[in-house]
């Protein structure tokens, strides 16, 4: 039976690979001061490397969709750790700029071929009703790496240092890659699932019948704008922001941090509930994670001066809600395409979040070096002007929401037979306008 002890024994394997995912990924950022001191670099170069990052992790998402598509789960998730864990052990030994780029690189890729496959599992191994709450704690306990980054990792870097602390990371990659190996399986009755051979021509169509259906647009959009303002903060600018910009210590920034990984672990279960509830009504959740972003930086930006720590809770508290939010998006994806092309569709839609990340990255280490020109002497009011760059990527994003619901909305209807259309026009049709109709009514 679809959902028993077995089902969440196989779906914590996977999720262990996750947490360890997000730990590769994430770990740029608490490093962020020594990679600029250890390199030599500004805030410019700095964000190259996670906009690097990022775009090999975007770029590959609908390629590893299809491969997910076609050769399962299991084969992706070990070959993701074992690629991460090579990028890792790079960055340890890497004096000079290209071993890093390298490093992140790989970390990229492989951090590509995790999420989605291990969201692939869920619709395997458990039952329909049961799959939005499942994927929101897919999403949202996987976030515990951020906070091995945020608290172990940190604490290495601080005292044994840069080689001890990325060794360290790399070793726990191997281990799940391993413990993946050993236990994961692709569905309850393959432990590894194939499928079929895709011609050129076949992988043009699914693409292209994704792509057309709205309803993935919208999860596209919809993970797009919940999901950037807490990548950037996590992966790269949060810590530098609260202990450059805000003065704290760096213990206080990784409590933070961490703060922002429990607020979106508590929030995922309850999203889930609703999204499971009320279908229809998943692009209000949708809008009100935004405003709340929104609320949380414009309250950063309007203080004078350094915030008090409440406030910095507060947006924490704010950004945390962006994880649960964007896992909307895969439901969108999941509720509006076929199984036979589920995987191609979620790397679709895991591709938004980490465009706008990436972009909004880039554009605040650029803001940040050309207000202190290329020095690592930021104060907070470089850092107002720099976070503010992300209004502007959070109103694209939001366009694309409300347009594409509104399309989604109508070809639901359509499919449905629940057209709608104007009462003059079914009169019209009806002969209601017609002279003869005129002269007898």
């Amino acid at each position: 039976m679809l959902g028993g002890a077995r089902a969440w024994a196989v779906w914590a394997v996977g999720l262990s690979a996750y947490v360890v995912a997000v730990l590769h990924r994430t770990s740029l950022g608490v490093a962020g001061l020594d990679a600029q001191v250890r390199f030599d670099i500004g805030a410019g170069t700095l964000a190259s490397f996670a906009v690097l990052q990022l775009l090999v992790y975007a770029g590959l998402q609908v390629p590893v969709g299809v491969l997910l598509d076609r050769f399962g789960s299991l084969r992706l998730v070990v070959g993701g750790a074992v690629i991460m864990a090579a990028g890792q052990a790079l960055m340890a030994f890497s004096d000079g700029i290209t071993g890093a780029v390298i490093a992140r690189v790989l970390v990229g890729a492989g951090d590509a071929m995790t999420f989605i496959s291990v969201l692939r599992l869920v619709p395997q191994w458990f039952p329909g009703r049961r799959v939005p709450v499942v994927t929101q704690l897919t999403g949202l306990v996987g976030q515990l790496g951020q906070v091995l980054s945020a608290v172990p990792l940190a604490a290495l870097l601080a005292g044994p240092g840069w080689t001890t602390a990325f060794i360290s990371a790399a070793a726990a990659g191997i281990f799940v890659a391993v413990v993946a190996l050993v236990a994961l399986h692709d569905s309850p009755q393959r432990r590894v699932s194939s499928g079929e051979a895709l011609t050129l021509r076949q992988l043009g169509s699914d693409l292209a019948s994704a792509w057309r259906h709205p309803g993935t647009r919208l999860g596209l959009w919809t993970h797009f704008t919940t999901q950037f303002p807490g990548t950037v903060f996590a992966l790269i600018w949060g810590y530098p922001f609260l202990v450059a910009g805000e003065g704290l210590s760096r213990g206080t920034a990784s409590v933070l941090l961490t703060v922002f990984v429990l607020t979106g672990m508590a929030a995922g279960p309850v999203v889930g509930v609703l999204v499971q509830r009320h279908p229809l009504r998943r692009s209000w959740l949708v809008l009100g994670v935004i405003a709340a972003n929104a609320l949380g930086w414009g309250l950063i930006i309007a203080w004078p001066g350094r915030a008090p720590l409440a406030v910095l809770v507060v947006l924490v508290l704010a950004l945390g809600l962006g994880g649960p939010g964007s896992m909307i998006g895969f439901e969108f994806a999941r509720t509006f395409n076929p199984p036979n092309r589920l995987g191609t569709a979620t790397g679709i839609v895991n591709v938004g979040g980490f465009v706008a990340s990436l972009v909004s990255i880039l554009l605040v280490g650029l803001i940040l070096d050309a207000r202190t020109g290329g020095q690592a002497t930021y104060g907070i009011a470089d850092f107002k002007v720099a976070m503010s760059v992300q209004y502007a990527i959070g109103a694209i994003g939001l366009i694309g929401i409300l347009r594409t619901r509104k399309l989604a909305r109508q070809r639901l209807a359509d499919e449905q037979g629940l057209i709608i259309r104007p009462l003059r026009e079914v009169l019209a049709e009806r002969g209601w306008f017609s002279g003869e109709r005129i002269g007898k009514h």
